[in-house]
């Protein structure tokens, strides 16, 4: 593995972490009335790959409201890393963000997290997950991403899907703009998507003003890890893993959106 990779993942820095778990976590979870549910499935050493839908825009709160619910249950000895876009590495913005965690989301920096025994959690669909339309807010879309699946049967580690509800409720997505963003050739900037969205305190939004998230009560739950080699063999095929896996997770999000009374309530 190479020096970058090693780098990204030795700067993790637990005190930081935990600070940040203090301070933000509750404020996180009393915003949202967040709850984690069943963290009891994630194996308690080695590596795994937690992979979630993705959700919020912008201003999602995913990790915020999941990674200190880990901490919180299983202390700092095991970092969470979390993939992110390389464009929000920027200046020290970037600094603190490995501190807390996140790296650059590409196989080699997942690779060497799952290796040195952590938890990598990972939003397949990214962007194009975390601005699905409202009409679509309860379906799991990875936009045909499977490298996941790859990144596990190369490191040996199990799947751990997790599913969230209530994020997309956090604003109205009208649509991710994906046809506009490429009629304005903004794929060249890496940009697949310019999404339309109606929120406060700005109304209408096209990707710009962001809106502030409305306090969408959200429910995460960890669901049962998948051995690849165990159920699909040694050399599985991955969009019939792929398939599996997103099928779990849409079972159990069925379930989460049966259970919801009202949008944003809860």
């Amino acid at each position: 593995m190479s020096n970058g990779a090693d780098g990204q993942v030795a700067k993790w820095d637990p005190g930081f972490t935990r600070q940040i778990v203090s301070r933000v976590g509750p404020l996180i979870k009393r915003y949202f009335r967040a709850e984690v549910r069943d963290l009891d499935r994630i194996p308690t050493a080695g590596g795994a790959l937690v992979v979630s839908n993705h959700s919020g825009g912008m201003f999602t709160p995913d990790v915020l409201v999941f990674a200190p619910e880990f901490y919180n249950k299983f202390g700092f000895d095991r970092p969470v890393y979390t993939l992110g876009h390389d464009m929000i590495f920027v200046g020290p913005v970037g600094d603190l963000l490995r501190r807390a965690g996140v790296i650059e989301a590409n196989r080699e920096n997942a690779a060497q997290a799952l290796r040195d025994g952590a938890l990598v959690l990972v939003f397949p669909g990214g962007d194009y997950d975390s601005y699905r339309p409202t009409v679509t807010e309860n379906v799991i879309d990875f936009g045909g991403r499977t490298g996941y699946i790859r990144t596990a049967i190369q490191t040996g580690v199990p799947i751990v899907p997790m599913v969230s509800i209530g994020g997309q409720e956090t604003q109205l997505f009208l649509a991710r703009g994906d046809s506009i963003a490429r009629l304005l050739g903004l794929n060249r900037l890496r940009a697949e998507i310019l999404p339309i969205s109606v929120g406060f305190p700005f109304g209408l939004s096209v990707f710009f003003p962001p809106n502030v998230p409305l306090p969408s009560k959200i429910v995460t739950r960890v669901l049962d890890p998948i051995d690849i080699v165990a159920e699909f063999g040694e050399d599985p095929d991955i969009d019939i893993v792929d398939l599996h896996v997103r099928a779990v997770m849409q079972k159990a999000l069925d379930e989460l959106a049966r259970e919801r009374r009202f949008p944003v309530l809860g």
